[in-house]
């Protein structure tokens, strides 16, 4: 699969076969499936059924992504974190499921995040220091252009998480479409995409899909019951609406990238009309 430059990208060269094969290859970026940590699953049994529905949705890697700051400050420490994870990974080997879990963090925003992240208080994406993902308030919305400026500065993506569902964002699309033109990147739930946050959240995750605003699409599944993974079912409707190129970019080729720890090129996706093909990133602000 051509890379967005022309290239062929390290991420893009393990994907291919027919559109089952690469769906069994997800690779999920948010996802609470840490037992006992924050509001995801309560124990390792609830977390081994989470790990099975992530497998059985066609996810090979997760990224366990508990909350950090906010009202989990002083909480899911890095290194509480990377034990966490490092423990789940026994138990998951011992039952053979084919998954992998790296850590991470869902980071609620901070004036000092950058210095935070320099001593080591938060976690970025798989550890690797190239990305982070960036949790607003539920009810206030924050310029962050300073603070995205400010990770652009020291070589760090940040990633918007759900801005689908912040009801204040929904009504600033502008200020998202300006972060973007400065270099942040926008990850949607798969259970927006089809409904499953009731009808406002849906209609605005394919708003930002049909104004190339979207980069990443991934689960942030809480559970197996109330909210499971349901990154395949997400993935079939992207690529019937915008064609399997695309699809496979938002919800393939840059999740796997950001877990390599590879610079997605910043802006808005474009989509050529004619051939659903991707032809690249356009920065430039909603008027």
């Amino acid at each position: 699969m051509p890379g967005l430059n022309g290239h062929q990208s390290p991420a893009a060269e393990t994907l291919g076969g027919s559109a089952g094969s690469v769906a069994r290859r997800f690779v999920d970026v948010h996802c609470h499936v840490l037992p006992g940590v924050d509001d995801g699953p309560t124990d390792m049994a609830a977390s081994m059924e989470m790990c099975r529905a992530l497998v059985n949705d066609g996810i090979s890697t997760v990224i366990a992504t508990p909350h950090q700051l906010g009202r989990y400050e002083g909480a899911n420490s890095p290194a509480q974190v990377r034990a966490a994870v490092a423990e789940l990974m026994v138990e998951i080997e011992k039952l053979g499921l084919p998954l992998t879990v790296l850590p991470g963090a869902d980071v609620r925003v901070h004036e000092r995040l950058v210095d935070m992240i320099e001593q080591d208080r938060v976690t970025t994406i798989a550890d690797k220091g190239k990305h982070i993902l960036l949790e607003l308030p539920h009810e206030t919305l924050i310029d962050l252009t300073f603070l995205n400026r400010a990770l652009m500065n020291r070589g760090i993506q940040g990633i918007m998480t759900h801005p689908e569902r912040h009801h204040a964002l929904r009504r600033k699309p502008e200020l998202l479409a300006r972060w973007i033109a400065d270099g942040m990147l926008v990850q949607i739930t798969a259970g927006s995409l089809i409904g499953l946050f009731g009808p406002n959240s849906q209609n605005n995750a394919w708003d930002l899909i049909d104004a190339g605003m979207v980069h990443i699409v991934a689960t942030d599944a809480h559970d197996h019951e109330q909210r499971p993974p349901v990154f395949t079912e997400a993935f079939e409707v992207l690529e019937e609406d915008i064609g399997r190129a695309m699809a496979e970019q938002i919800c393939l080729v840059n999740p796997l990238m950001v877990l390599e720890g590879e610079h997605i090129p910043t802006g808005r996706m474009q989509r050529n009309a004619a051939t659903g093909q991707v032809g690249g990133f356009q920065s430039r602000r909603m008027e």
